[in-house]
């Protein structure tokens, strides 16, 4: 699929008073089309192909595009756990999107695409320090939303945990930083590893916990409480 072919289809799927609903919705000043999760995930999957560098191609396309269902679509083309011959071209352009996000749904997105590539290779963790300094909110949010995966691990190796720690060391940094995007992201983060990791999340609250907003402390131990 090429990309003007993919976003005249797109456009072609246009709904204008669900377009409407999403521009309210956001609040963040583009283009949108009105089309549903489902049939954005459909197009995605179709639109992958064997070819990376195409695909890689279209992402780009996609998300130069600024069209709301554009730029999920560029998010879902490379949210895959293997892409050969080699990852990294494709985690090049997932971090070139970064300081353009400014929304949710789409941080997610991202997300969910970033968070592929740095379970392949965490080496990946190096680069992503200097997130945490960075002036952009989704940015600096972007340390705790690609390394989700490490929340949701049962039974968690001796590297796992060694990411854990470090992620760890992130939030507590975040702790006095009360943007609301940035305490709701170290809440759930808390949050989802309490599910599997209790002692580490009571560790960081008795250290840290103090610092975090009321709302961000009472959101990260509520699992714990409804585990005692």
């Amino acid at each position: 699929m090429s990309p003007d072919a993919a976003l005249a289809h797109l456009e072609s799927l246009a709904d204008a008073s669900k377009a409407d609903e999403l521009a309210a919705y956001h609040g963040v000043e583009r283009r949108y089309l009105g089309i549903p999760t489902p049939t954005l995930d459909a197009l995605a999957k179709d639109w992958r192909g064997d070819d990376l560098a195409a695909r890689l191609t279209l992402a780009a396309a996609l998300w130069d595009s600024d069209i709301y269902e554009a730029r999920i679509c560029a998010g879902k083309l490379l949210t895959q756990a293997r892409l050969r011959p080699d990852d990294a071209p494709a985690w090049d352009l997932i971090v070139s999107w970064l300081p353009e996000v400014d929304c949710a749904a789409i941080a997610d997105q991202v997300a969910n695409a970033g968070a592929k590539r740095v379970v392949w290779d965490t080496s990946r963790l190096d680069q992503m320090d200097a997130w945490t300094a960075s002036e952009h909110v989704w940015t600096r949010r972007a340390v705790l939303d690609f390394t989700q995966p490490w929340t949701k691990q049962n039974r968690s190796k001796l590297e796992d945990e060694a990411v854990r720690d470090r992620v760890l060391g992130w939030a507590a940094h975040y702790a006095e930083d009360h943007d609301p995007l940035i305490q709701r992201a170290v809440a759930w983060w808390l949050r989802d590893l309490s599910r599997f990791d209790v002692p580490r999340v009571q560790a960081f609250l008795e250290e840290h916990g103090e610092r975090m907003t009321r709302s961000a402390r009472r959101e990260a131990a509520q699992m714990i409480k409804r585990q005692s």
